[in-house]
């Protein structure tokens, strides 16, 4: 570049010098950067990286040509401190309202989510002693009756941000980014499973969650808005045989999920190490069976916003009946066969 800059001149050898010292001076920067221990540098990348994906048109992208590199939207994500914001979150949730105030509070609420309150088992705005308790809100008997003739119901209201058949061992689309299967489920673990996990490959692992010839895996993404019905529902007849929990994976600034079958779990708990997992096994010598579960039976329920990802197994000639981007409500037929 300076070879090409000595043969400027007049107006062009300052516009090359406009071209050539800020990438000099970058270079240097990005040189600085590298010689940082790893948590300075992902501090400093850390506001670089998010003006990165905000910016519209590419506006940062001339960077990585002079060797900065974004972090991946994973990395990012993981480093915001989503368990402590949802903690906080969830404390706040449970500050119990003043009477006189409850009324106006949630009258905000519904008004800004649109809140369907003719729905609820309780429209009494004074029985709410805090905003979770108004959120996990119950409905009125047969407000959502439950799709007889189709294998596989929404198991909660919400959009549907994407649905399809599982390809390439990827899940698109939770959170704005496509996990593939084993990042998204982890690693097999189990007795039974531990030979095939040393020599496994992505595809295997496909397969191995098809347990039937003839079958394909398949998968629905379900965002709840803070508006919707906030329970959720078994979506088909099945058995529930291993629990596998990860702390701090749900949607950011979620209370806490329950799960009414397993008294057990604790989430968004500070005894879990961030990254770790936590699985419990409900077949037992004493229980060879599982828990045995309803289409339409209560499953547990989200304390504030979130998202279900559905991943099953079905016949190849299963069909969804939906649109990307359209409302459900639970009990509604995602597809039939």
């Amino acid at each position: 570049m300076m070879c090409q800059s000595n043969t400027l001149q007049g107006p062009d050898l300052q516009t090359g010098k406009w071209l050539q010292f800020p990438q000099l001076a970058l270079r240097r920067r990005l040189g600085q950067l590298s010689c940082m221990s790893r948590p300075a540098l992902k501090l400093r990348s850390w506001p670089l990286t998010i003006l990165y994906y905000l910016l519209p048109f590419g506006a940062l992208k001339p960077l990585t040509r002079v060797g900065w590199r974004p972090m991946s939207r994973v990395s990012l994500y993981k480093s915001v401190p989503t368990r402590l914001l949802s903690r906080a979150w969830g404390r706040l949730n449970q500050v119990e309202l003043p009477t006189w105030l409850r009324k106006p509070v949630y009258s905000l609420y519904i008004w800004t989510f649109g809140v369907n309150m003719k729905e609820a088992a309780v429209e009494d705005l004074h029985h709410y002693r805090n905003l979770s308790e108004f959120f996990r809100r119950k409905l009125k008997p047969q407000s959502r009756p439950v799709c007889c003739y189709h294998s596989v119901i929404s198991p909660s209201d919400g959009k549907i941000l994407n649905f399809g058949q599982v390809k390439n061992c990827e899940v698109e689309q939770v959170k704005g980014v496509t996990y593939s299967l084993e990042s998204f489920l982890g690693p097999c673990t189990s007795t039974e499973d531990m030979q095939f996990s040393q020599t496994s490959s992505c595809s295997s692992l496909q397969n191995q969650l098809v347990t039937k010839e003839g079958n394909e895996l398949y998968h629905c993404v379900i965002y709840l808005a803070p508006g919707d019905y906030h329970c959720f529902h078994s979506p088909t007849d099945w058995r529930v045989s291993h629990r596998r929990h990860f702390p701090a994976v749900g949607a950011t600034n979620v209370g806490s999920i329950r799960i009414y079958f397993d008294r057990d779990l604790r989430t968004n708990s500070p005894c879990y190490s961030k990254g770790s997992y936590n699985d419990f096994r409900f077949i037992t010598n004493n229980n060879k069976e599982g828990i045995p579960m309803r289409k339409g039976e209560h499953l547990g329920e989200f304390n504030l916003g979130s998202t279900i990802v559905l991943i099953f197994e079905a016949p190849k000639d299963f069909n969804f009946h939906l649109k990307p981007g359209q409302k459900i409500r639970f009990g509604e037929a995602l597809g039939s066969l």
